[in-house]
């Protein structure tokens, strides 16, 4: 949750939502559709080619593959590693930066564990409540 008393954040939460609270940059990065699993497989797998990674995670069109990789990379959480050999081999593996975010995950199955069967229940209380 992003709250702070401090006159300086309200300031900055009313002139620049975007920069109130310091967690939407990191949910942007980790949770944007296909981090997750690109980084899980990594993570799991250790270093793999594309077509592996692919493979992998089996509903991702290579395309957002590619893109996905791309911004990861730029972000610090992929290493891609070229070797100049023929034909030319690239390799994707998650960066010590990536791995940081482990116990994150960790923390957010054990939540889905705990609590998943409640969301889907009050889903269900909620659309079976006549609208009001």
């Amino acid at each position: 949750m992003c709250m702070a008393g401090d006159a300086d954040w309200v300031a900055t939460a009313a002139s620049e939502p975007e920069l109130a609270c310091p967690t939407s940059a990191v949910v942007d990065i980790v949770f944007s559709r296909w981090t997750t699993p690109i980084l899980w497989t990594l993570h799991t797998h250790g270093r793999q080619r594309f077509v592996e990674l692919e493979r992998r995670i089996g509903t991702i069109t290579p395309k957002v593959l590619t893109q996905r990789l791309r911004q990861l990379e730029r972000d610090g959480m992929v290493v891609r590693t070229y070797h100049p050999e023929v034909p030319p081999r690239v390799e994707y593996e998650i960066s010590e930066l990536g791995r940081s975010l482990a116990p994150l995950f960790a923390h957010l199955a054990e939540w889905a564990a705990g609590n998943l069967d409640k969301v889907e229940q009050a889903r269900h209380d909620y659309d079976t409540v006549p609208p009001r």
